[in-house]
């Protein structure tokens, strides 16, 4: 495996080196190469260069053209031109183009991108539904969102480690236990559904669902039930054993639902990367010593608190971060600092992220700046982001409901998405080549396809309007858009017969050609900065971007007509190639199937 140096990277070399050569007093300057509508890059920086030297940035710009090798057959760049005050813009050649595409093919499955060279440990904390309480709208984001970076930055050789911090714990198990052991069969299944994962998952919560309503009921209107199940969480709280077994019947049960979610969502959630809230009990009353003994946290009105200077509440008092209540009982924060710790010293983070609603974003950080202060982060070997994300809204921009109020079912949401890319799948087959089971296959491929792309084209910190119908349309910045490239370069390679996929560096290429060929040697400097930044969107609109120049292409471009001559015809065919498995890799870190026939 071989990392190919893309060509922006290598004209940008080239340009300070020779920027250097020309201006030794410059040092190493930056030439600030972009992408260009009026060549392939346009070269900025000599204006600020020229000011910085009190020089003519013209006359400085053609010192710096006259240091470049250009306009030979092989060489890199095609053509330089001086243009306005002192800009240059640059023309690379067509072998070039094809030269470094051709490396990026010969890559396998990397297709040239290189391992970033200063990979570390990333311990990301998303997909982190409640025990006992079904998965809604609210847990798509940080399922999609988290998968995603998780796939992105692994591909660029990150040590990922996942973390699923679930709602384990908390004074509402009382009630929920002290129902069960008074009866005890009302979590048990039918032989039915334990075969079947769907089924199963949709009998544990149904269950759960039921039992929770019933235990409600009881406390409600049963004072001495209320102080059986109060006296429970007390039991739970110190580790009694029958008392701990049934808290981890809710937890296996909520797995089975959980789990069953998931695979609907074409995710994979490991058992091992599940560490809820009561994970870290056992750490939480050291966590508070050590902040109190060194000063970063202090006692008033009998909680333990962090305070801090510019988070004040309505009243302009401040408003601490509770790390202890006055009843002796943690908050979230005392759970989240024990989470810090252990990440840092246990599992060699150095980098914490967090995939959570930006409605939390105070929370994280005051538990932020108090790990600072604590000593267990600090930006330069270890440091904590929230990659912050806005809310799911219905087609009337208002938080996504359903038409009764309530907040709708992750699931239901996830069938009816299947449901609508299925019609779709089905319409286009007007040949009827796929069986029913495969209209099937693709329809859930689609549908989850379209669901996540939808979230993670948008900008993470943005809300964004869930609206099925444009999801699932084939025309527009869609994932099914994107499928149906793919499905068609397929159909291409297949019907292509004797013709092979083969580069050919010595062809002139069209427009379209170049327009392809410089958008597919991008792929990697999209990848690295999507995993920099923690922004899938910018891969998703790559993504978007290369199937919009395949459809010009291809357009613009015979492939298999009669009378494209031979080379050609397999040059085409290369650059074919080389997009579909571009969509198809970045598709799979987006966590979106490619199906082969559509």
């Amino acid at each position: 495996m071989a990392s190919v140096p893309s060509l922006a990277s290598t004209v940008h070399q080239r340009l300070a080196d020779a920027l250097t050569a020309a201006l030794p007093e410059a040092g190493s300057a930056d030439p600030l190469l972009r992408r260009s509508d009026r060549a392939d890059f346009q070269v900025n920086g000599i204006l600020a260069l020229a000011k910085k030297l009190k020089g003519n940035p013209r006359e400085l710009a053609a010192k710096v053209t006259d240091g470049l090798p250009q306009g030979g057959e092989a060489d890199l760049i095609k053509e330089i031109e001086v243009s306005g005050p002192g800009f240059l813009n640059i023309t690379v050649s067509d072998r070039a183009i094809t030269e470094t595409l051709a490396a990026r093919a010969a890559d396998g499955d990397r297709l040239g991108v290189p391992y970033a060279p200063d990979a570390g440990t990333t311990v990301i904390d998303y997909a982190q539904p409640n025990v006992a309480k079904e998965m809604h709208v609210g847990h798509l984001r940080s399922a999609v969102i988290g998968a995603a970076m998780v796939e992105i930055l692994e591909f660029t050789g990150e040590k990922v480690v996942r973390r699923h911090h679930i709602g384990d714990w908390g004074t509402q198990f009382g009630m929920l236990i002290q129902y069960l052991i008074e009866h005890p069969h009302e979590l048990d299944h039918k032989a039915s559904a334990a075969t079947d994962e769907e089924a199963s998952g949709e009998e544990a919560m149904s269950n759960l669902n039921r039992l929770y309503k019933a235990a409600r009921t009881v406390f409600d209107a049963d004072e001495e039930f209320k102080d059986r199940a109060r006296r429970r969480v007390v039991d739970l709280q110190a580790g009694d054993e029958e008392t701990l077994a049934m808290w981890g019947k809710f937890v296996d049960e909520s797995k089975v639902y959980f789990y069953s979610v998931f695979h609907k969502l074409d995710m994979e959630i490991q058992d091992a990367d599940i560490v809820g809230e009561s994970g870290y009990n056992a750490m939480l009353e050291e966590t508070c010593s050590l902040l109190e003994e060194s000063g970063v946290a202090v006692r008033s009105n009998g909680a333990l608190c962090v305070f801090f200077d510019d988070v004040k509440g309505p009243d302009g008092n401040p408003t601490p971060l509770i790390v202890k209540k006055s009843d002796g009982g943690y908050g979230y924060a005392a759970t989240d600092l024990s989470a810090i710790r252990d990440r840092v010293f246990q599992l060699k983070a150095s980098t914490l992220l967090y995939v959570v609603d930006a409605r939390q974003s105070l929370h994280f950080k005051m538990v932020f700046e108090t790990a600072r202060r604590a000593g267990w982060l600090n930006d330069e070997d270890v440091k904590a982001v929230q990659l912050a994300f806005g809310t799911v809204l219905g087609k009337d921009g208002k938080p996504f409901k359903t038409r009764e109020g309530e907040t709708v079912r992750l699931v239901d949401l996830l069938d009816e998405a299947i449901d609508r890319a299925t019609v779709v799948v089905r319409e286009k087959d007007t040949r009827g080549e796929l069986t029913e089971e495969e209209i099937a296959e693709r329809g859930a491929q689609v549908g989850i396809g379209a669901v996540k792309y939808a979230d993670l084209s948008t900008s993470a910190a943005r809300d964004y309007k869930f609206d099925l119908d444009q999801m699932v349309s084939l025309n527009g910045d869609t994932s099914v858009y994107l499928q149906y490239a793919y499905a068609r370069i397929q159909s291409i390679l297949r019907k292509a017969g004797e013709s092979r996929p083969v580069a050919h560096p010595e062809l002139e290429l069209a427009p379209a050609e170049r327009a392809l060929g410089l958008h597919l040697d991008q792929f990697a400097e999209v990848i690295a900065d999507a995993a920099h930044e923690y922004a899938p969107h910018k891969l998703a609109a790559y993504l978007y971007q290369l199937a919009s120049r395949f459809t010009t292409f291809y357009d613009q471009c015979p492939v298999l007509k009669s009378g494209v001559p031979a080379d050609v015809a397999e040059n085409r065919l290369f650059l074919c190639d080389l997009t579909a498995r571009t969509l198809h890799r970045g598709m799979a870190l987006l966590g979106i199937r490619t199906p082969e026939r559509l």
